[in-house]
């Protein structure tokens, strides 16, 4: 065995066994017409009953739900009970969901400038300006109770996913053993699509926000994990060793001394956990969670551009307004204060945020009451807007708010149906659509499993070597097994033309930009907005656009990749060190012969690294592109949150997980390969 396995791993052999390998998987393509049947697609009467098998477990499962056997029930029974409490509790205050406990709404001017002061003592005066602008605009436009609605989930979850990922990280990081087991299923985890963690929270807990909230604290976990446990792992020997020397207990080494340390890091995941709540709740609309997510999905099904529209900006504006904050806490150092400094000094700013939120809640009672001005006209100068804000400042109604949603819509309907704009759009889906989509992906369900098969191992052992090949060959085998080859080659198609795209679109401008620092930065800065993004968000202006075609879904996904794509691009050229790029000046190369013979080589391990992003990011958008119409493995996700499909769910998600670990592991496995020839690791 370790003689076959040296003999795949010798450098010298890799380019012999790749050719024989590829050129295997060209000819049985060429000779497709005469292969047997069983060598195209692999015979249904050879298939494993995967779904079978998985339905078996569960429906044993819900057995002991349903007859309290094993307890399972009264564990289930109890989260749901604690989780109902806890989010009706919540939606009292936010939005007056008058279910016990009745607590009293706050008005949406109490909370959002309590929340404004909490920004500007975080990150100053332009966090405490978007703070503001975020809350002015979901309430004046009658949005609040859908923000809120969101807000609730989130509010829940995050600090539950804060919770329980620290603690699961702090587990990993005192138990190599928990570290080895919890690494891989953190990495499948990230990967498997959305659909996969609604359906078991919908079989479990009640439909609604007790399942969102399930669905999103487990989608949030992996980044808490993993920034947990990096975190305590760079604490110096140094600190642990004074930490020793001052008698310190194991409870007071990991509270005074390993978590104070790593702090920084438990913050990124917070943030990291905040951004995918938000991102998860957004999209669990699918099993009946009202608020932004369910409106937009229902907007954009009819066609109202001007409500999609506002919907997004709002959902956008909450995003950066929650990364901003909780990106601000990370870099906030904690204030330390003299002994004997008075107590109202110490906490001068929470004081300032309780006594605002006090004087707003007064004239929140006072004026509450006032019949607000009714709006018929715009813009706002054409009526009393003190007084209209006076009557609005505790609760703004949907036919009271300055929503602009039918003009929008008219002014985008007359942008779009502009002849130019037509042309442009109309001549983009034809020659997309006729050019590339078609024949590729009428390529790609040519070529037979077999031939895939070995094509993508050939691929992988070339950029990886012996263990990224054979995972390629396990994992596409499996993938063959589970009956469902040719929807996940529509899934790949749709990921592999969207990420080509993106990247020869994104690396030009990215080279361009990373000419001149400022421009570089300022690239950056774009790129850090556009990741705060929910991903739904970008199904809005591909919709727009190009209405609902399978163009629309290239284009959203195409969005949504070049983010990595540019920013490692950037990344990757500006960490070229600068005396090799002086050296190719000295000797005399052109600007051109600069990029491609010095810069690009050494930035390339690092513009892997975009492109991995940009195909794992390219997996999750396909799925979510179902819900403007696609006919690959997210449709067939989709259909299974109708009934208590729990096997075929799984045998879909776990599809896309194979597939995208194939490539994550492959490309991950050069780019190491890379930085070890070039001296970078």
């Amino acid at each position: 065995m370790n003689s076959f396995r040296s003999y795949f791993e010798n450098p010298r052999n890799i380019p012999r066994v790749f050719w024989v390998l590829f050129g295997l998987a060209v000819l049985l393509t060429i000779l497709r017409p005469v292969l047997p049947a069983g060598l195209v697609r692999i015979p249904e009467a050879l298939l494993a009953p995967w779904r079978d098998w998985i339905d078996v477990a569960f429906n044993f499962i819900r057995g002991d739900m349903e007859s309290g056997r094993f307890g399972l029930i009264y564990i289930t029974r109890a989260l749901t009970g604690v989780l109902e409490f806890v989010l009706n509790a919540v939606a009292n205050v936010l939005y007056g969901k008058r279910r016990w406990p009745n607590i009293e709404q706050i008005p949406w001017s109490v909370l959002g400038i309590g929340i404004t002061v909490m920004a500007y003592y975080l990150g100053g005066w332009r966090l405490a300006l978007l703070s503001a602008i975020t809350f002015l605009w979901t309430a004046l436009v009658g949005q609040w109770k859908l923000a809120m609605e969101t807000m609730n989930v989130i509010l829940v979850a995050a600090p539950m996913g804060f919770i329980i990922g620290g603690l699961l990280g702090i587990w990993s990081w005192k138990s190599k053993r928990v570290e080895e087991t919890i690494k891989p299923l953190l990495l499948v985890m990230q990967v498997l699509p959305f659909f996969s963690y609604l359906l078991p929270a919908v079989i479990f807990f009640k439909v609604g926000p007790t399942a969102a909230t399930v669905a999103t604290i487990a989608y949030s976990l992996p980044p808490m994990i993993l920034m947990t446990t990096i975190g305590l792992k760079k604490v110096s020997p140094e600190v642990v060793e004074a930490g020793k020397m001052a008698g310190c207990t194991r409870w007071q080494m990991l509270r005074y001394v390993y978590l104070p340390s790593a702090r920084t890091e438990i913050l990124v995941g917070l943030n990291q956990v905040i951004m995918l709540c938000l991102a998860m709740v957004v999209l669990t609309a699918a099993i009946g969670m009202p608020g932004l997510g369910a409106k937009l999905l229902a907007m954009m099904g009819s066609f109202k551009l001007g409500r999609s529209f506002e919907i997004g900006v709002t959902i956008v504006l909450l995003a950066v307004t929650l990364d901003r904050m909780s990106k601000a806490w990370v870099t906030k150092q904690p204030e330390h204060f003299e002994k004997g400094t008075p107590w109202w000094k110490r906490h001068f700013y929470f004081l300032l945020a309780v006594g605002a939120m006090l004087v707003t809640y007064a004239l929140a009672q006072l004026f509450g009451s006032m019949k607000p001005v009714e709006l018929t006209l715009w813009p706002i100068s054409e009526f009393n807007l003190p007084q209209y804000m006076a009557g609005v400042v505790d609760e703004v109604h949907r036919n009271e708010s300055l929503s602009q949603s039918k003009p929008i819509d008219k002014a985008m309907r007359s942008f779009l149906s502009w002849d130019g704009v037509t042309a442009v759009t109309t001549s983009i889906r034809y020659f997309v659509n006729v050019y590339i989509l078609v024949p590729t992906e009428k390529a790609l369900l040519y070529i037979p499993t077999s031939a895939f098969i070995l094509g993508v191992t050939a691929i992988c052992y070339r950029l990886g070597g012996y263990i990224p090949g054979l995972l390629a060959f396990i994992f596409f085998c499996i993938v063959a097994q589970f009956g469902y080859w040719d929807r996940a080659m529509l899934t790949l198609h749709s990921v592999f033309t969207a990420t080509a795209i993106a990247f020869i679109i994104g690396s030009p401008m990215a080279i361009i930009a990373a000419r001149k620092e400022k421009w570089a930065n300022r690239m950056i800065v774009v790129c850090d907005t556009l990741q705060t993004f929910p991903s739904y968000v970008y199904l809005l202006p591909a919709v727009m656009l190009f209405g609902i075609s399978p163009v629309t879904v290239i284009i959203s996904i195409l969005i949504y990749t070049m983010v990595p794509v540019i920013r490692y691009t950037i990344e990757g050229l500006r960490g070229v060190p600068p005396e090799l790029t002086e050296a190719a000046d000295m000797s005399g190369a052109t600007r051109w012969q600069k990029l491609f013979k010095v810069q690009l080589p050494l930035a390339m391990p690092t513009i892997a690294v975009g492109l991995n992003q940009a195909l794992v990011f390219a997996f999750f958008m396909v799925i979510i592109a179902e819900f403007i119409g696609t006919r690959d493995l997210g449709q067939e996700m989709r259909k299974t949150l109708a009934g208590t499909h729990l096997g075929w769910n799984f045998v879909l998600g776990f599809s896309v997980v194979f597939m995208a670990l194939t490539f994550d592991t492959a490309i991950n496995a050069w780019a190491e390969k890379r930085r070890k020839l070039l001296g970078l690791s």
